[in-house]
């Protein structure tokens, strides 16, 4: 196994700048990773190691040339299999759609191509992003590299488990309940969904008015690089945002002291396992070390679960429809469970909860006039085992993401929010979530990077060979 693969997108940006390393031997670093630990962990739909060495070699020739390079100039990057990537396919972990392939390059990919980066292939997702775990009929089931009988999370689950395996520094996922950040916590990453719109989504996702795309990475700075290069406004998105993109690496050498903080244990509806609790207690702890002011809230809102299922399944459940009407056999059966129960609202029903969710987002809105940032468990537990739908006790067929306590609210508000590495329980990571204000990565940036030289975690590797 060569170092290489374990050292930061930024160290390996700057070796290769610097002519210590050559992009060819980054990327073969990458993809003979990738192969070793594949068997074990099942990351990947497809390997794209053609278009990784085009794009390596191409990269190797700049530099020797000396043009003007990239800003992500001969790393590798995964891509998430719900986000589009020209010559790949794009089968949403879908027997369904098994054979279909991308004509176009997703902005986000469109970009990443344009800084340097070079796409290894399409990570794993559980089937159209709709269950919060590792598996899908077409790919099975991915697993966790700190322990592979237990889940990764999901639905961005073959990002996460191929970075937490040292097999790139960073890849591209989605998140439309918390699928960046639930995997993030799983295995041990940074992961982070910006300001809803900041980074463009396209072609339109079937829950248009939830869905992120966000970098996961083993290091705060690693991922604030990537989302530097794939935010910025977009037409083709109708929600893109418009402003400015921050500075997000400047931000990660500001302080953290001053940042008015709210600590909400539980955001007043949520049950978290004890020793999660008490190990992201601990690291709200450091804040108060930081220099921030830190106040500890029992109640935010009230759960808004009904919300985010009524959204989130009505959205895919209509953008599925053919399928489950004609080829229903194709899908995991619990995702069909879940689209039928979401399209038997009806229309009053549905809007009831769409007004009610403007005054969700009226109500978080007020409440960060008070705060910078709020701080929560990342999610109420470890991982669980690997093939399971929902961690035991907490969950049942008719709701398969209830346990997702702490993420979901978010989406239905459009807020920033992060995962940081904040320790582990029974040899199993344990997430912090960041949330930002309104367009607020900035502080998001600024506190992760803070508590990360505070606890550092890049250099605990799991034991996976």
């Amino acid at each position: 196994m060569s170092e290489l693969t374990w050292k930061s997108a930024l160290e390996l940006r700057d070796m290769v700048r610097s002519k210590q390393v050559s992009p060819v031997d980054v990327v073969s670093g990458s993809l003979a990773r990738l192969r070793e630990v594949e068997p074990s962990i099942n990351a990947f739909l497809d390997v794209t190691e053609d278009q990784a060495m085009e794009a390596a070699r191409a990269a190797e020739d700049a530099v020797m040339s000396g043009a003007e390079l990239g800003p992500l100039h001969g790393l590798p990057v995964s891509v998430k299999d719900l986000i589009a990537a020209k010559g790949a396919r794009m089968t949403f972990g879908s027997r369904a759609m098994a054979d279909n392939m991308s004509d176009i390059d997703a902005p986000s990919v469109e970009r990443i191509r344009a800084d340097g980066g070079a796409i290894l292939g399409k990570t794993t997702t559980s089937e159209f992003g709709c269950k919060a775990v590792g598996d899908s009929p077409l790919t099975g089931v991915t697993r966790n590299p700190w322990n592979l009988e237990k889940t990764t999370g999901g639905s961005s689950c073959g990002a996460a488990a191929s970075i937490a395996a040292g097999v790139s520094p960073f890849g591209l996922g989605t998140d439309g309940g918390g699928s960046v950040r639930i995997p993030s916590a799983l295995t041990g990453l940074f992961g982070i969904k910006a300001h809803f719109g900041r980074v463009p989504v396209f072609p339109v996702s079937a829950t248009p008015t939830l869905a992120h795309v966000g970098p996961l990475a083993r290091t705060v700075r690693d991922g604030a690089l990537l989302l530097q290069s794939i935010s910025g406004y977009d037409a083709r998105d109708a929600g893109a945002v418009a402003q400015e993109v921050p500075d997000f690496l400047a931000a990660c050498d500001q302080p953290a002291k001053g940042l008015r903080i709210a600590w909400s244990p539980t955001l007043g509806y949520g049950d978290p396992d004890p020793e999660v609790l008490a190990t992201v207690t601990a690291a709200v702890g450091v804040f108060e070390e930081l220099g921030c002011q830190v106040t500890e809230v029992d109640k935010v809102f009230d759960d808004p679960l009904d919300l985010i299922m009524s959204e989130f399944f009505a959205g895919a459940g209509t953008r599925l429809r053919p399928v489950l009407e004609n080829s229903r056999e194709l899908l995991d059966p619990t995702v069909a469970h879940m689209l039928d129960g979401a399209l038997g609202q009806d229309m009053g029903e549905y809007y009831n909860k769409v007004f009610q969710r403007y005054n969700l987002r009226n109500t978080v809105y007020d409440f960060f006039a008070d705060y910078d940032l709020l701080l929560t468990p990342t999610l109420p537990v470890i991982a669980f085992d690997a093939g399971e739908d929902y961690p035991p006790g907490r969950g049942s067929v008719d709701n398969v993401i209830g346990w997702l306590t702490y993420t979901y609210p978010f989406n239905l508000t459009g807020l920033p929010a992060a995962s940081v590495p904040c320790g582990f329980v029974d040899g199993l990571p344990v997430g912090l979530q960041i949330v930002g204000s309104h367009l607020g990565e900035v502080d998001i940036f600024r506190a992760a990077a803070a508590f990360e030289e505070a606890r550092p975690w890049a250099d605990k590797r799991p034991a996976i060979n």
